[in-house]
């Protein structure tokens, strides 16, 4: 008697577990042909040009923000430089005793300019709640200026609120030393650049003022 309850029950699992995958086939095959074919009102919604206009406007308003050291060097690098304590806490070399790097999408790295050390990786995300679809997320001039902002208004809260982690957790700490060393040669690039101060030559015939 027990034996034979024990393979009805078998046999009731496995008839309902056959109806539940047909039903799932069903599902996924319906799924399947709305990706093929999507509706004519999404169809109608998508445009291949928002992204790169939504990051065109970003960038404008960035360089809208920033001066013109930062914006360059977003430009030409592809991550900000933000010094740490907003610049006030400098060392004896007169040099802040930390600075951050600003990628767009990635942590937000902690570092010591003098030796190129990393500290920590703060993970804190901007999601674009204003987008009725498509991705969450900021276009990626408006992510740096999030984090840019956050750290120069209110460098602890951002910090606090943040997922910390060591350095090399997220992103691969020898891309982010290449990235300090790009960045001093850029910076020597650009003292370089920058016209020597002419001093005037004095005029031997004119007389002091007393």
């Amino acid at each position: 008697m027990l034996l034979a309850l024990g393979v009805c029950g078998v046999v009731a699992v496995v008839l309902a577990w056959l109806v539940a995958a047909s039903a799932c086939k069903a599902r996924l095959a319906a799924l399947r042909e709305r990706i093929a074919q999507p509706p004519e009102d999404e169809i109608a919604f998508y445009d291949p040009g928002r992204e790169r206009r939504a990051e065109s406007r970003a960038r404008e308003l960035l360089r809208s923000c920033v001066n013109e050291e930062e914006w360059a060097m977003y430009r030409d690098l592809g991550f900000l430089r933000v010094w740490g304590a907003g610049g006030a806490a400098q060392g004896a070399d007169g040099v802040a005793p930390y600075a951050y790097l600003i990628y767009p999408h990635k942590p937000i790295v902690a570092y010591v300019p003098q030796t190129s050390r990393l500290l920590n990786e703060y993970c804190v995300e901007f999601p674009d709640r204003e987008r009725p679809y498509g991705s969450p997320r900021l276009p990626p001039s408006d992510d740096v200026l999030a984090k840019w902002l956050a750290l120069s208004a209110d460098e602890r809260s951002l910090i606090e609120s943040s997922n910390l982690h060591f350095a090399g957790r997220q992103l691969d700490p020898d891309l982010v030393r290449a990235d300090l060393a790009a960045l001093r040669r850029w910076e020597r690039e650009r003292i370089g650049q920058r016209p020597a101060t002419i001093e005037p030559t004095p005029d031997p015939d004119r007389v002091p003022a007393s």
